[in-house]
């Protein structure tokens, strides 16, 4: 029974968090960042959230910065717009999945060419 209650607080700060950074006016963040995944500790202290940017290297680690120094604001609204007793921290960390999903993709296609 925890364990729904915890995925659907998850789902939750995942869609707010997603609505608040796309209402951040810092222009470190790209218009094509999104938060692809929200771990939530069980006492709701901690979250990691897993952002996704697509762009250069500088272009996400500078969005990642962004992130961490609007992370009291972000944590403000989170918990102005979910009714919570305890507003987790968030720790925000650079997903690659698309990248490594787009490597892959090309190995698979340099397979199927026999370049390999």
């Amino acid at each position: 029974m925890a364990n729904n209650r915890l995925d659907r607080i998850k789902e939750e700060v995942l869609r707010e968090l997603a609505a608040v950074i796309r209402t951040l006016k810092d222009p470190r963040i790209p218009a094509m960042t999104s938060v692809v995944a929200v771990d939530v500790t069980k006492d709701l202290k901690y979250a990691k959230a897993h952002i996704s940017v697509m762009g250069t290297e500088e272009e996400k680690e500078a969005a990642l910065k962004a992130l961490k120094s609007a992370s009291g604001y972000i944590r403000r609204e989170i918990s102005a717009r979910l009714n919570l007793r305890i507003t987790p921290d968030f720790t925000f960390v650079l997903d690659r999945s698309v990248d490594y999903g787009m490597h892959i993709n090309d190995l698979i296609h340099k397979i199927n060419e026999g370049k390999v």
